[in-house]
């Protein structure tokens, strides 16, 4: 195995294009890449990854079966679909043991997109099924360029009441641990027992500090990601791997930890 991405983003074909354009209409943004399944594996191709996790996001209560149905079609050797549930799908606990029951390792949230803040207490019923069938959330963390930099719906102090609250509950950070929040990151979650993930990170860190923080948290606890296709996943492979870590530590967040999350 040559790599793993943590964190990327489809659409249905038929979905894709407009999807796209109106995200892009929302943010100061433009995707180098398609938004299609089609589009993820060729890019993958290109930058030799083996797996891609694709988040899905239910921003309405009544998207919750249509994606876990799209999750389910997509779903191959190569690609590791998070479907979503939003804050109010009805029954949420059911729901997390059906995705428990069909084979999917997570889920996606992402609190902006889903108006919810991440300490809600509405969520400790997906919370805790989450835990008890050992299903991973994958929360968006940190701000969002879409939205106002007040916007603390994500921040690190409430992922950290979240995983105060679950400690059993198993979380892959985006962003590590939240995007342009690295300060809070810093005093509220490295080295906490959470994953994390590098999307959006060697643009925006110096690498000394990236790599401190990635160490001081735990090289078993990070893995690679992009935010495909907000981002060219071979461009952030390259970038990555000019970062001054060791073999064993590269090789660990490209794909051992990853292979360990999804319980290959």
């Amino acid at each position: 195995m040559s790599g793993v991405d943590a964190h990327t983003h489809a659409f249905p074909d038929s979905l894709a294009e407009r999807a796209i354009a109106k995200l892009e209409s929302e943010c100061p943004w433009k995707a180098p890449g398609d938004g299609t399944v089609g589009g993820l594996l060729e890019s993958m191709d290109a930058a030799d990854l083996d797996i891609s996790l694709v988040c899905a996001i239910a921003t309405k209560p009544d998207q919750t079966d249509g994606i876990f149905k799209w999750c389910k079609s997509i779903r191959s050797d190569r690609i590791e679909p998070l479907p979503s549930l939003h804050p109010d799908t009805e029954k949420k606990d059911k729901w997390v043991r059906k995705f428990a029951k069909a084979g999917f390792a997570g889920m996606k949230l992402h609190p902006m997109y889903q108006e919810f803040p991440l300490d809600d207490e509405r969520m400790d019923e997906l919370y805790s099924a989450a835990a008890d069938e050992g299903l991973f959330i994958s929360p968006h963390c940190g701000l969002d360029i879409a939205y106002p930099p007040d916007d603390d719906r994500a921040s690190p102090e409430r992922m950290r009441r979240v995983i105060d609250r679950h400690p059993n509950l198993t979380v892959l950070c985006t962003h590590l641990g939240g995007w342009k929040s690295w300060d809070e990151v810093e005093k509220h979650l490295i080295g906490t027992d959470v994953y994390m993930e590098t999307s959006f990170t060697v643009q925006y860190l110096p690498p000394e500090r990236l790599v401190d923080m990635i160490r001081r948290h735990g090289t078993d606890k990070v893995l690679f990601g992009t935010d495909w296709p907000w981002a060219r996943q071979d461009t952030e492979l390259a970038e990555f791997k000019k970062l001054p870590l060791t073999q064993q530590e590269t090789d660990d967040i490209l794909y051992r930890n990853a292979a360990k999350l999804l319980g290959y």
